[in-house]
């Protein structure tokens, strides 16, 4: 390898960390927001028990959460100028103003109001909090609403032009939203950060029950969780097949790179389901396989004999590496169908009166507690992997897309990136961890004011 090719592999990387710090921040605000939604609306008009408890508890976090997400997203972004400047002299037209779009009207909707939502309670009326607090929410949603589209027409780039120079000029305004893939994407990712954040959730509480039985924030926190996953892990699953179609007709070479497929069936046959392999990208066949007969025909193709392009149709220059996106899918998909598990198991222990009993279920409960975000990091990966050799798939080459830098410059910026992004994770877990553990804030001069605020209006 070169220094260009050195270059190159550092700046990915480089960028992969702080988007995978980011993404997991973001996901935990987005994901989060809707359920301290639920907790306000169960406490002051519901009178839940606990549901005050819970809103206090996950309001610090949330906090934490957005301030740290927006310096990482920050960093993030201005890898773009830095980094990958011939990828933002091309594709700046079309990328710029949805990114403009996130941090003008999603971020700092978001960041503003954060602080009223934290700093408001007991000193604004209740009914104008649990506004703020729907607003809050409804930023997150926009800030990922924004992010995808841009990530959408990168993955699937329609309706635009190309001048002589290479730069990428839209069409019309509709362009910016008009990615084939991106109802299908920004549905599955922001399913994807509510079931992260539902068994995060589910698996804080299933651990307060088990040190304090009597705590009703737990109680109150893990019914609402695992009543949201009984129905959303389904349809979670529905969603992925939807994408995965749409996947099928716009990145077939990611699709055949998932199913780690190097050669067409036999005639007659269908396509196998692949279990296990260890696909050798440059032999194209598969060690170790364990596959299922004409079983993958029938979520590829909804039929038993149905198939797919398979990877030596394709030029050898233009596969992602398989390897990495045959295992990541299986990460995603097989902590799907245990969170699905755990999602039915539960539900049942709740209706059959067992639920906060169950020691052996809380247990399971607590160390799905990351699932989620692992099976959402994987997803991810499957997604931007799986899209190489491309910044823009089909059209600009990753290769193209870097900066020139020196090496030594390279260098000394992941060390540093690296360095700092690990220490504010353990530090940022360490604090989580504790604040887990800790009695829930007992506030009773903020529950006084919000009930004199209340009766007063």
């Amino acid at each position: 390898m070169n220094d260009s090719d050195w270059v190159l592999l550092l700046s990915r990387g480089q960028f992969a960390v702080t988007m995978g710090m980011h993404i997991t921040l973001a996901a935990l605000t987005l994901g989060l927001a809707p359920f301290l939604v639920w907790f306000e609306a169960r406490w002051l008009w519901g009178k839940q028990p606990g549901a005050r408890e819970a809103l206090h508890f996950w309001l610090k976090i949330f906090a934490l959460t957005v301030a740290i997400g927006a310096v990482s997203g920050v960093v993030m972004e201005f890898q773009f100028g830095t980094n990958w400047a011939p990828f933002s002299q091309q594709v700046g037209g079309i990328i710029g103003p949805l990114l403009f779009y996130e941090v003008l009207i999603a971020f700092f909707l978001e960041s503003a109001l954060t602080g009223v939502m934290l700093f408001g309670m007991g000193r604004i009326r209740p009914g104008l909090h649990f506004a703020v607090t729907c607003m809050v929410a409804f930023g997150a949603f926009l800030s990922a609403f924004w992010i995808l589209a841009a990530n959408s027409w990168m993955q699937t780039p329609i309706d635009f032009t190309r001048d002589d120079a290479g730069v990428f000029h839209p069409n019309s305004a509709m362009t910016l939203l008009s990615a084939p893939s991106f109802p299908w994407r920004f549905a599955h990712m922001l399913l994807a950060t509510l079931v992260a954040v539902a068994f995060m959730l589910a698996g804080v509480a299933a651990w307060r029950v088990l040190h304090r039985p009597q705590e009703a924030a737990a109680k109150f926190m893990l019914t609402s969780a695992i009543t949201f996953c009984l129905f959303a892990v389904p349809l979670q699953i529905v969603l992925g097949d939807l994408h995965g179609e749409n996947t099928l007709r716009y990145q077939p070479a990611k699709l055949a790179a998932i199913e780690g497929g190097w050669r067409p069936p036999a005639p007659g046959e269908g396509e196998p389901l692949r279990l296990f392999a260890i696909p050798d990208q440059q032999m194209q066949r598969n060690h170790a396989e364990i596959a299922i007969p004409n079983v993958g025909s029938l979520y590829l193709r909804h039929n038993l004999s149905g198939h797919i392009k398979s990877l030596s149709e394709f030029p050898a220059d233009t596969l992602p590496p398989v390897l990495a996106v045959f295992f990541a899918f299986r990460v995603m998909v097989g902590l799907g169908l245990l969170m699905l598990l755990f999602s039915v198991a539960a539900n049942v222990q709740r209706w059959r009166g067992k639920l906060f009993n169950g020691r052996r279920l809380l247990w399971g409960l607590v160390w799905m507690s990351p699932s989620g975000f692992v099976a959402m990091l994987a997803g991810w990966c499957v997604t931007e992997w799986g899209r190489q050799p491309w910044t823009v798939y089909g059209l600009l080459r990753t290769a193209q897309s870097v900066s020139p830098l020196p090496l030594s410059w390279m260098i000394a910026s992941v060390t540093g990136v690296l360095l700092v992004y690990i220490l504010s994770f353990a530090l940022g877990l360490r604090y989580l961890l504790r604040y887990i553990n800790s009695p829930l804030p007992q506030e009773p001069e903020v529950v006084a004011s919000m009930l004199k605020t209340s009766s007063s209006g």
